[in-house]
């Protein structure tokens, strides 16, 4: 900005003081900006006018808020006399002399280069080439003027600079303020060296620059496009921080960027004096580690387990993971079901399950998230170790962002607890935004409809066949409650189920009664810990052989090859269940139970071998007829009832059922003709999409009609529409119905519900689903009491719930049955003694204790 200079000083005068100082900014043609050494904080800066002389005005833009204002244009030859300067004096050291100060504070003197007078005179250099002119009305009535009317002359003569012929329009700019299309512009200048001149700093990262050659005037923030060693030189100095939206387009790789910053951190440069790392109270093996992913939280935490054999929580830095829409905060106490709920968060804990369980990891730990309190909208978060984790060279957070698969996480400016690989996080998810990835897609969301059947008796019924039918099905351990009851996710089944390992009698965890905290059983938490290392969250293979009455499913599960009810006696950590004997896996537990025996280890700990006494087999009397048939037992009540099907017949059925089959396929019948009544025989179709005969107890509503299976001895409720009328050639004419039920002859049922559910579990365990040996006793009310033996050990079904403490012996005066009775009796004796079930408290019975639930 040119302006003119001061009036002259006529007469003698003292000396004037000489003073020095480096430029640092020239303003016009004849106005520079002196700045002296910095002494402990920023140098002490002065304008100097130049006395004597005129250059052109630079152009300005119209004040901003001000609508009648205009955008002034240069003066002719004024920018060239300020190139001319900024060229000579930018950056060089001067001396100057203070001839005049102006009541408003301007200073106007003479500029020489150099450290001393004798040096080039600024103001006579320029006249000289005819870019600026003396100031008229000075007269020359000292040396130095006159000095400036000669050099005048001279250029004038020379026609240079302003003398030449012409108005000087050539060296006005056409200078551009604003840009129609920024983003085209960017794109057409990217990467592309572009000459430019400083206009303004206005800190350490943003300046103001004019682009040569077409004048547009444009704000710079420092990425490294052209000025990388600028950029670097900032941070590694301590001058400036790391700008996180810019430093993904820095052509040299943002690494450098954040190296250098990280240098100056290091050493605690300027800006970063009192800088603190986040892990700095961290000792070197906390910070940087190898350990064994033992489980996968959901989609940003896993738990590992260390040299140590702790195990720990880690959650990967900087990420996000899925959420519901409007929820900001993962509850940790969820259920496992609203995991299938939440988009992309299935798929993102299957891609870190089947990437990272079981493998070792190397963890970097970032920084440590400190606890927080509840507040009204957010709840409260225990104390967080953040840190990348990396298995093969691949940072897990950044595969999974770049999978769309969760989100970077935006922090302030000045928040330093972040991952130590932001950059490579952010570049991520802009290829995941870019590739429309995920969480980015504007396709339709996947849905993944999960039956969640655990604990659902009516549910798990309607499930059970299909698990049977199918032999070894695929599973994934979603949770592990004890070292033998585990929560199961069926892929092909798309259901989640509640699962028991078959053949084991496993120590019983710690649970909460109400008003009563009850102690675990004796290495209960050890088979858990074993359970859980071996198969949580891992790949299985299940066979399912029955169910008990609360909706769990009950079978052996097997992972790489091991039966884990195998695995779990041959470490003592669970025995042989008397039920195991019916199954191929038998041999094998008891193999492996015996050595776990002579090791005398965990629950063999206290173990002595008892001497075997010799059993003498009890004749039957002749009174008591014994003539067993095969039954198949498809069906137990809650009352210990239980339904079978004559084995003989069997062949009849499925016959029957095969051609009923052909018969309503050929002809399917018209949904909602049939309108069903109470005694009515019907077929109804079963959740397996198949049709059976059927009778109809009891018609709510056209929505809810109770039928029972009557050749199985199983109940549903079911709307009309799934039921139809019995074809005449299938009725109970052609094949009475082939479920019978019967009663065991000989015990007692316990009136108490608990006590009762653990009886009827047992048998559901042993003989649902099972071919067995049936022997009528005698007719009761309601239907034949009998006996049941297991079709391969001949075993008393009924003698065993005893032997178990599960029931109590009903006594029956009959001297045919005498010595069945004083079997049954010996056998409950030992139950108590050795307080088994029933008896874990005594003889309950002793104090004629009704409101127990159970009489005499």
């Amino acid at each position: 900005m040119a302006s003119a200079a001061g009036p002259g000083q006529g007469g003698s005068a003292p000396p004037l003081a000489v003073q020095r100082g480096i430029v640092k900014m020239v303003l016009s043609g004849c106005a520079i900006i002196v700045r002296g050494q910095p002494r402990g904080g920023p140098p002490p800066e002065r304008q100097i006018n130049l006395s004597n002389i005129r250059a052109g005005n630079l152009a300005r833009r119209a004040a901003a808020g001000q609508p009648e204002a205009k955008d002034t244009p240069d003066e002719p030859w004024g920018f060239p006399a300020r190139e001319f300067l900024r060229k000579k004096l930018i950056g060089k050291e001067v001396c100057f002399t203070v001839e005049y100060k102006t009541p408003q504070g301007r200073e106007y003197g003479m500029v020489y280069l150099g450290k001393d007078t004798s040096g080039e005179n600024i103001a006579e250099s320029l006249v000289a080439e005819g870019l600026a002119s003396r100031r008229e009305g000075i007269r020359a009535n000292n040396p130095e003027q006159s000095r400036l009317a000669e050099l005048e002359e001279q250029a004038k003569s020379a026609k240079k600079g302003m003398w030449s012929e012409g108005t000087g329009s050539h060296t006005i700019r056409d200078i551009k303020y604003t840009i129609e299309n920024p983003r085209h512009f960017v794109d057409s200048m990217h990467q592309k060296p572009v000459n430019a001149i400083i206009e303004h700093v206005r800190d350490g990262s943003v300046v103001r620059a004019l682009l040569l050659p077409d004048y547009y005037l444009v704000t710079v923030m420092l990425s490294g496009i052209k000025n990388g060693n600028i950029t670097e030189l900032l941070l590694k100095e301590g001058f400036a921080r790391c700008v996180d939206w810019s430093i993904a387009i820095y052509t040299r790789g943002a690494d450098k960027l954040r190296a250098a910053e990280r240098f100056a951190k290091e050493r605690k440069l300027r800006i970063w004096r009192d800088y603190v790392a986040p892990t700095a109270n961290l000792d070197q093996k906390d910070k940087q580690f190898v350990a064994k992913v033992m489980q996968v939280l959901n989609a940003d935490a896993i738990v590992v387990k260390l040299n140590s054999g702790d195990h720990k929580t880690i959650h990967l830095s900087s990420i996000r993971p899925p959420r519901l829409e409007g929820d900001s905060t993962q509850d940790k106490n969820r259920k496992l079901r609203p995991l299938y709920d939440i988009p992309y968060m299935f798929e993102a804990r299957e891609f870190l399950r089947k990437k990272l369980i079981g493998k070792k990891v190397n963890v970097t730990v970032d920084y440590i998230r400190p606890a927080s309190s509840a507040t009204e909208t957010v709840p409260a978060f225990s104390e967080r170790t953040c840190a990348t984790v990396s298995i093969g060279g691949i940072n897990i957070a950044e595969a999974l962002v770049s999978k769309g698969l969760a989100t970077v996480i935006r922090y302030r400016q000045d928040d330093d607890q972040r991952s130590s690989h932001y950059d490579e996080l952010l570049a991520a998810e802009a290829r995941a935004i870019k590739n429309g990835k995920g969480l980015h897609s504007k396709k339709e969301v996947p849905i993944h409809r999960v039956a969640d059947i655990s604990g659902d008796t009516q549910k798990a019924k309607q499930f059970l066949p299909f698990l049977q039918r199918a032999g070894r099905s695929e599973a994934v351990v979603e949770y592990v409650f004890s070292g033998s009851r585990l929560k199961l996710f069926m892929p092909k089944e798309t259901c989640l189920i509640t699962f028991l390992l078959a053949g084991i009698e496993c120590p019983r965890g710690a649970r909460n009664l109400p008003g009563l905290v009850q102690e675990g059983e004796p290495f209960s938490e050890e088979a858990t810990h074993f359970t859980k290392e071996l198969v949580l969250q891992r790949e299985v293979e299940v066979e399912v052989e029955s169910m008990d009455k609360a909706g769990n499913f009950i079978g052996w599960l097997h992972t790489e090859g091991l039966n884990l009810s195998v695995a779990l006696v041959e470490h003592a950590l669970s025995k042989v269940h008397f039920t195991a004997e019916r199954s191929p896996y038998y041999k094998a537990l008891l193999a492996a139970e015996e050595a776990a025996k002579q090791k005398k280890e965990k629950v063999w700990s206290h173990y002595e071998e008892v001497p075997v006494e010799e059993v003498v087999p009890v004749l039957e009397e002749k009174e008591r007829t014994a003539n067993y048939k095969p039954v198949f037992v498809t069906e137990i009540t809650d009352d210990l009832h239980f339904y079978v099907q004559d084995v003989e017949t069997g062949a009849q059925l499925e016959k029957l059922m095969e051609n009923m089959r052909t018969e309503v396929g050929n002809h399917p019948p018209v949904e909602g003709s049939y309108a069903p009544r109470r005694g009515d025989f019907c077929i109804a179709k079963f959740v397996d999409g198949e049709w059976y005969r059927a009778r109809v107890e009891k018609v709510e509503s056209a929505t809810k009609v109770h039928i029972f299976y009557i050749d199985y001895g199983n109940k549903e409720t079911l709307p009309a529409t799934r039921l139809a009328a019995l074809p005449p050639a299938f009725s109970t004419r052609v094949l009475p119905a082939q479920a019978t039920e019967y009663k065991f002859a000989f015990i007692q049922v316990p009136q108490d519900d608990d006590a009762r559910a653990d009886a009827v579990d047992s048998v559901v365990r042993d003989i649902q689903n099972t071919q067995c040996l049936l022997n009528v006793e005698h007719v009761g009310p309601g239907c034949p009491h009998v006996t049941l033996q297991f079709a391969d050990s001949k075993s008393d079904v009924g003698l065993g719930l005893v032997k178990e403490g599960l029931v109590m012996v009903e006594v029956r005066k009959e001297k045919q049955f005498q010595k069945v009775i004083t079997e049954y009796l010996n056998a409950q004796e030992t139950a108590k003694s050795a307080r088994l079930n029933l008896w874990r408290y005594g003889d309950f019975r002793a104090d004629d204790a009704d409101e127990f639930g159970y009489s005499r």
